[in-house]
């Protein structure tokens, strides 16, 4: 571990609890709920544990804050984003150590989501001046048209345990650039990392009521309520598509504009003329990123036949020179899984795969010992209507599947309910066009693995959802378009 840093030091006695209208407070009837450590399974600390009621005091307070927040300057909206990213940067170690206790990651993957989800305050402190319309004089004549951009009102954001810093600021960055108000509910295994946020963008001068945090472990109960009120104006959730369809279900009685970022497949294509070293290179950050517990993650892997052989002995080589443990310690390259039944859920995939025909490079079972590992795995051969490559791993497992034509390729890439990330390796220019044109995925990836980027819209197809985060794209989530007609003179 790096000096005494443990990240927990970003928690006073006070911000363990809700975080409601500027203050914190404890839970209705004072229930709290743990948060393990996935290293060991241990107990980190305990936080407040949310009730509906509690949800519905942290509306009343978004509602309240909605008018005078909507009326704030963009200039001073932005403002505080800036702020809450120099604050983020200044305590990037503190965040770091604190998302790899909670979470599993490792320290030097944790610095990285603190750089990565700080820039989205960064972008949309820029981006809150930059809300406008248009006017334009009526094709007919006789009159003028003017189109002007308003928040959409409070927000509900429901953000997934895998980055517990980078999806929140994805969602509130743009929010509080637009000036929405909202309540966010962070996962419970994970709910640390955000209430560490609340407590800094108050620091960075955020009004009260503008964000509201509630921690809970009753999800579903916290949802309905709060879905069923027709003050809600939005809803972003980030996490799996049988929650996603819930909520969109939930939505459609208030008629609740929305955002989703559901489940992933990303296919992972290395056609035969890719330089298979760049391709393993990019693929190590594809499936590695996160343990492989990312939506971006790359699921399938997609390779010529002439190659799949040199690509899977080179990529095993790597994934099995993989360090694997506690994520704070120095020298660790990979850490835990979130919980026991992602590692049972890893290793059924796995066996299934094996039972199906496909040969083990590496890896393939979890290792003796506490907490929730599983080792680094790269199959082979593994059949195309193998579960495997059906499911979302979310495990450090690469199963290797063949194709003989570039057709054949786009066919099993897009053989999917899912469309979300793709990657592609190639050095045909021609075909890097057919290809990225032909995939029905809202990222590809093109001899990169790594796409995701705060500038970019962040976004899938089909279900892996609707709505984009990132980018000029990501603000508009936020806006409503109002058409004033005006007369001539």
């Amino acid at each position: 571990m790096d000096g005494q840093i443990n990240g927990l030091d970003l928690l006073g006695p006070d911000t363990r609890g809700l975080y409601v209208g500027g203050a914190w407070r404890e839970a209705e009837g004072g229930e709290r709920f743990d948060v393990i450590d996935p290293a060991d399974g241990s107990v980190l600390t305990d936080v407040a544990n949310g009730s509906p009621g509690d949800a519905v005091e942290a509306l009343d307070a978004a509602v309240d804050a909605q008018a005078d927040w909507a009326r704030t300057a963009p200039r001073e909206r932005g403002e505080i984003l800036r702020r809450a990213f120099e604050l983020i940067t200044e305590r990037a170690d503190r965040f770091a150590h604190l998302m790899s206790l909670e979470m599993g990651k490792t320290v030097a993957e944790s610095r990285g989501e603190v750089a990565y989800g700080a820039e989205f305050f960064r972008w949309y402190a820029e981006e809150a001046v930059r809300v406008h319309g248009r006017w334009m004089q009526a094709p007919a004549g006789g009159s003028r048209l003017l189109t002007i951009k308003k928040p959409v009102g409070p927000c509900l954001f429901i953000t997934p345990w895998n980055f517990p810093l980078a999806m929140g600021t994805r969602k509130i960055g743009p929010a509080v650039a637009a000036g929405c108000t909202m309540v966010v509910k962070p996962a419970s295994q994970t709910p640390l990392t955000m209430l560490a946020l609340a407590a800094l963008l108050a620091e960075a001068g955020l009004p009260a009521g503008v964000l509201n945090v509630v921690t809970t472990s009753h999800t579903r109960e916290f949802s309905e309520t709060l879905q069923a009120d027709d003050r809600l104006r939005k809803v972003s959730f980030t996490g799996s598509t049988a929650v996603g369809r819930v909520l969109v279900r939930q939505s459609a009685e208030q008629l609740q504009r929305l955002s989703m970022e559901l489940g992933g497949n990303a296919p992972f294509i290395v056609f035969d003329d890719a330089d298979i070293d760049a391709a393993v290179d990019g693929a190590m950050v594809a499936k590695m990123r996160n343990m492989g517990e990312a939506c971006t993650a790359a699921n399938r892997f997609l390779v010529h036949s002439s190659v799949a052989q040199e690509f899977g002995e080179k990529l095993g080589k790597r994934m099995g020179a993989l360090t694997v443990g506690r994520g704070q310690d120095d020298g660790v390259d990979v850490g835990p899984l979130i919980d026991e039944q992602a590692v049972e859920s890893v290793g059924q995939l796995v066996t299934d795969a094996v039972h199906d025909g496909a040969k083990v490079v590496v890896g393939g079972s979890a290792p003796d010992g506490a907490g929730y590992f599983y080792s680094p795995t790269v199959l082979l051969d593994v059949p195309a209507d193998s579960e495997i490559n059906v499911q979302e791993i979310f495990g450090p497992v690469a199963p290797i599947t063949t194709f003989e034509s570039e057709e054949e390729a786009i066919r099993r890439a897009n053989d999917t309910e899912y469309g979300l990330a793709s990657y592609v390796y190639t050095r045909d220019l021609a075909r890097t066009i057919r290809v990225a044109e032909s995939l029905e995925y809202g990222m590809v990836g093109i001899n990169s693995g790594l796409i995701s980027n705060p500038a970019a819209p962040f976004g899938g197809v089909k279900a892996s959802g609707f709505g984009r985060e990132g980018g000029f794209e990501g603000i508009e989530e936020y806006l409503e378009t109002t058409y004033v007609a005006l007369p001539a003179g």
